[in-house]
């Protein structure tokens, strides 16, 4: 046969790729606090560390971190609101003082301030939180305040996160209920991620989906067992914040835990400044969405009853007005993102969806 005649095809080589960043060690349980100094040595950390922490949480916590890095070179801040003033100032101390490390003790302000820190100055971070109020404590994005409301940007994952369910378990039953909230919130970021996919041909990822779904059937199966000062219930919550951490960084974004739920949380919160928990809003906008999606609320709505989450706007602390218009005006948060909050809401059906969160 002639060379001519021959046909020479392609190789149709998968040549996808994605960096996925995740945590290298991840401890969790009682005492494991004081895990941290046999963490930073596992990691082969040397050089001047830098501690954040809120004003309270440095009491409670950070000192004793202090004193259990004792003999290693540590400098601590308090870390006020995050926004990019304050970012701003926290890098520059990490800058001159040649911080290796940095080791986030607190809340969601706290370890979202390490985040972007660690990723504009190319560090690494350790998550320490005080509180499973959000599923930040594992994720590589970051929330932070700007004139124009909450954006998120994107940051490092911990390098290693060390959650003591005995400290996490002192703290306030709502900031748990929140984080058990942001967690139920899956559910509908999922639908409206694969509803993107179909809307705008959006990619997603199967496996990012599962792993997110599993995280709300962990939540909702457990509801129960989510007590007040009950260091099980911040075990389970803690094992779902990381699955959802895992979730996204494996999506490569906040996907599948963000959707058009929190859209109108980040609404809430620009409309009512300071008034809501994030997860809390979260809540409430989770039954919004299954309601819009036609699937199960009710069994959403329970949940969240059942662990003292708000469901209604009147639990939430702000209007049905307010709500109403964070139905509306919910698309205006990442337009970029499709949701079903970013289909046509009448004032009229908004003023529905709202009625129905107080029906039994």
């Amino acid at each position: 046969m002639k060379a001519k005649n021959n046909r020479i095809l392609k190789d149709k080589t998968f040549d996808k790729s994605r960096w996925i960043q995740m945590p290298r060690d991840v401890i969790a349980g009682h005492d494991a606090l004081l895990q941290l100094p046999n963490v930073i040595t596992d990691l082969g950390i040397t050089g001047p560390l830098l501690l954040l922490s809120g004003n309270t949480t440095m009491q409670n916590v950070g000192c004793k971190v202090l004193s259990l890095l004792e003999g290693r070179q540590v400098i601590s801040a308090i870390v006020g609101e995050i926004n990019y003033e304050e970012i701003g100032r926290i890098e520059d101390l990490a800058r001159d003082a040649g911080i290796v490390l940095i080791i986030a003790v607190g809340g969601g302000r706290v370890i979202d301030t390490a985040k972007v820190v660690s990723y504009n100055l190319d560090i690494q971070f350790i998550s320490v939180p005080t509180a499973a109020s959000h599923d930040g404590i594992a994720s590589s994005r970051a929330s932070v305040m700007t004139d124009g409301g909450n954006v998120s940007v994107a940051a490092h994952p911990p390098l290693a996160i060390v959650a003591d369910t005995g400290i996490i378990a002192g703290a306030p039953h709502r900031l748990m209920a929140a984080g058990y909230a942001d967690m139920v919130a899956n559910y509908t970021a999922v639908l409206d991620w694969d509803l993107s996919k179909t809307k705008t041909g959006e990619q997603v990822s199967e496996y990012a989906m599962t792993l997110s779904m599993i995280t709300a059937e962990l939540m909702v199966e457990n509801a129960d067992k989510i007590k007040a000062f009950d260091e099980n219930a911040a075990w389970i919550v803690v094992k779902a914040l990381f699955a959802s951490g895992v979730a996204m960084s494996i999506a490569g974004s906040s996907r599948p835990a963000s959707g058009g739920e929190h859209k109108f949380a980040h609404m809430i919160e620009r409309l009512v400044p300071g008034k809501v928990l994030h997860g809390e809003a979260c809540g409430v906008g989770t039954i919004i969405s299954m309601i819009m999606h036609g699937g199960d609320w009710q069994k959403i709505r329970n949940s969240l009853r059942t662990i003292g989450a708000p469901t209604t706007p009147k639990e939430l602390g702000v209007s049905d007005e307010i709500v109403i218009e964070a139905i509306i005006r919910a698309k205006e948060i990442r337009p970029e993102r499709y949701t079903i909050f970013d289909e046509e809401i009448t004032q009229d059906r908004a003023a529905c969806l709202v009625a129905q969160l107080y029906k039994e």
